[in-house]
């Protein structure tokens, strides 16, 4: 997977192809459309911890570069050391900010975030942020850089439902290229959270534990490997 700025690298089963869209098809859609083309208006993505966004901002990366295209991914929340880690990042194609409000309020964070969006916009550059709230939730103190964000296109991401699991489960075993029998996947459905994060996290255990062990996927594998209780 290619080195991003910052040392941040993507995770490679992190792909559109990989993430069961359910009720989100037109965030996906949109994505794909400012990882490919021209320059669009900057796109806001929220929604509560698990439920994908970090996924998707790495995935909207390494559809960019599958086009040839210049592009980064900033994990706020990391502890980066001065505002001045964003230096440059006008230069990409596309630019994908996580957990914007790890920094909101900070007033140095927000005089750096506004005129790289300005740049990034002069450039012709592709912008997406993601936050665990709102626009109007997040305290941003700069009036510029909060009516900026507020004025873009805003998306709420819509957790996994009951019927969307299994299709998640699959699509990420496959994308791991892990089997994943069926009694193994109904096992899985009974046990782990609707929680996105959670399930990339589990099925990239098994992944290293499958194999680390040269073990099938099979129901008291998984068990063991993750530790989960019995039926």
């Amino acid at each position: 997977m290619e080195q991003l700025p910052l040392g941040v690298r993507l995770r490679a089963a992190s792909t559109i192809a990989s993430f069961h869209p359910g009720l989100n098809r037109p965030i996906v859609a949109a994505l794909e459309a400012r990882a490919a083309g021209p320059a669009l208006a900057p796109l806001f993505l929220w929604a509560a911890p698990g439920a994908g966004r970090t996924h998707l901002l790495q995935a909207t990366c390494a559809r960019a570069a599958e086009h040839g295209r210049r592009a980064g991914y900033l994990p706020l929340a990391e502890a980066w050391p001065t505002p001045d880690m964003s230096a440059g990042l006008e230069q990409l194609d596309v630019l994908c900010l996580d957990d914007l409000g790890r920094v909101a309020g900070h007033a140095a964070w927000e005089r750096a975030l506004f005129a790289l969006y300005n740049e990034l916009a002069d450039r012709g550059g592709n912008l997406v942020v993601s936050a665990d709230t709102a626009p109007a939730g997040l305290g941003v103190a700069l009036p510029d850089l909060a009516s900026r964000l507020a004025a873009g296109i805003v998306f709420q991401l819509r957790p996994l439902d009951e019927a969307a699991h299994g299709a998640a489960l699959r699509a990420r075993a496959q994308a791991l290229g892990v089997e994943l029998p069926e009694e193994t996947l109904q096992y899985l459905q009974r046990r782990l959270p609707r929680d996105f994060a959670a399930l990339c996290d589990a099925l990239d255990r098994l992944d290293a534990a499958s194999l680390s062990h040269q073990r099938r996927l099979t129901v008291p594998f998984v068990r063991s490997a993750l530790q989960l209780p019995g039926d």
